[in-house]
């Protein structure tokens, strides 16, 4: 019987070598993963196994470099090749990881592509466990890459409420920046929404995402994050995405992000 992969699914049937990806020079367990077979971690774990051969030969080394234009990757004794190219977008829920594999146990982003017959993906950057909103999610690693590129200057939306109404004093002293930990926090730009009570809605856009960006820019300042919903990425909006939904995206929406 014909063992399955880690994913659940068996390795897609074998295509002529010149209508494979042109991905040369890389480890054994990177290329599994950008044939859209499984993560590198779950890649690491087939080669330790003994199931995976290399122009027939049992290889346990996961850092073996390969050539997807000449070599020849078996595993379970099926051929490895592309999967069709994904591009999803995902409404994340607060409440779930992004990430497959989490050690502690907790759940992921992927309980909400349960429903859906894809390929391996992973997600394009992050959002924490406490945020929400649009996340991005692909087996195109180039793709990936360039929107996470900084170069790229893609600007990211987001709507954050806080647990103060900031006058424009402090505002200024928002948009100004501030080092924390060795690193300078800065926003393209933040604008007060709405507010009501003691709590406030901002809109922050960055072209960069570091850890915990936000919430280390308004903690410093001694501002909490109550919410933070990311509504954009570049020019694709969120929209009316039931959250806990993902959909593939458009040719128009692709268009929107630069493809």
């Amino acid at each position: 019987m014909t063992r399955r992969t880690p994913t659940g699914r068996r390795p897609a049937i074998s295509q002529p070598a010149a209508s494979r990806p042109s991905i040369t020079g890389v480890s054994l367990n990177r290329a599994l993963s950008k044939l859209g077979l499984c993560s590198r971690t779950q890649a690491e774990v087939l080669i330790a196994e003994g199931r995976v051969r290399v122009n027939g030969k049992v290889t346990g080394n996961a850092s073996a470099r390969v050539d997807l234009n000449r070599d020849r990757i078996v595993v379970d004794d099926r051929p490895v090749v592309a999967e069709r190219k994904v591009y999803l977008m995902l409404n994340k829920p607060r409440g779930l990881v992004t990430t497959r594999d989490d050690p502690q146990q907790r759940d992921t982003v992927y309980a909400c592509l349960e429903e859906l017959d894809l390929p391996f993906v992973s997600p394009v950057g992050r959002l924490d466990k406490a945020s929400e909103g649009l996340l991005l999610m692909t087996n195109d690693t180039r793709f990936a890459n360039r929107l996470m590129d900084p170069a790229s200057h893609l600007p990211k939306t987001y709507h954050v409420q806080v647990d103060t109404v900031p006058d424009e004093t402090m505002l200024d002293k928002l948009r100004a920046g501030t080092t924390v930990d060795g690193e300078t926090l800065t926003a393209n730009s933040i604008a007060l929404l709405r507010s009501g009570g003691r709590t406030a809605w901002l809109e922050i856009v960055l072209d960069e995402g570091r850890n915990r960006h936000i919430r280390r820019l308004l903690a410093a300042h001694d501002i909490k994050v109550k919410r933070l919903i990311r509504i954009a990425i570049g020019r694709l909006e969120l929209g009316d995405l039931a959250k806990g939904t993902a959909r593939h995206l458009t040719p128009e929406e692709m268009a929107l992000l630069g493809d």
